[in-house]
């Protein structure tokens, strides 16, 4: 059955792709970003706010956004442990809390995290930190959701189209976006809930 989805960060590598998986599918995308679609900032709940007020109800909402800073565990600071918290965690959290009051019945949530969670690259420990976050809230915020809502993340490893990251993940295998769109299209229109969908290799 066709859905009305939101997908937050769909200018992205990952959420275009997630857009034109879910179009193909026959679903309704609403896209929304900082730079074009609907805009929304997701680490402002305000702006959050305003953008599920724009859209109004919608079956599933997706989010394909948020970042943390790179750099050496020593020269990492509380501001820039903050950053990446505010952006790619409570950016996040900010998505869900909000779509928890527009979701119709038996809808869901779908957020990103990260290889970097749980394999270290060098710089990556930000990253880890509000992957870790995202993850946590999702395995344990499923336990608790109404109304048949479920909510899941996909965590990607590197994107093969993302050559700008290649020389940061030596050896390890990169995944084309339009696989790892496929995990949220998983994730929207199955039934599992409280689950991370690794795409590693």
């Amino acid at each position: 059955m066709a859905q009305r989805i939101i997908v937050v960060g769909a200018s992205g590598l990952i959420g275009s792709a997630v857009a034109q998986a879910l179009e193909q599918q026959q679903h309704e995308v609403i896209r929304a970003s900082r730079s074009s679609g609907e805009r929304v900032d997701m680490s402002d709940p305000a702006s959050v706010r305003d953008l599920f007020e724009r859209v109004g109800t919608v079956d599933s909402v997706v989010s394909c956004a948020g970042g943390a800073p790179f750099k050496h565990v020593t020269e990492l600071t509380a501001e820039d442990y903050m950053a990446g918290l505010q952006d790619k965690a409570m950016g996040q959290i900010n998505i869900a809390t909000e779509a928890l009051k527009r979701l119709t019945d038996g809808g869901s949530i779908t957020l990103i995290s990260g290889i970097l969670t749980t394999v270290p690259i060098h710089g990556s420990v930000a990253s880890a930190v509000a992957n870790g976050a995202v993850e946590s809230y999702v395995r344990t915020a499923a336990a608790e959701l109404p109304r048949g809502l479920r909510i899941n993340a996909v965590s990607p490893t590197v994107l093969r189209e993302a050559t700008g990251y290649h020389p940061s993940f030596p050896g390890f295998r990169q995944v084309p976006a339009a696989d790892v769109a496929q995990a949220f299209v998983r994730s929207v229109e199955g039934v599992q809930s409280g689950e991370v969908f690794t795409l590693w290799a």
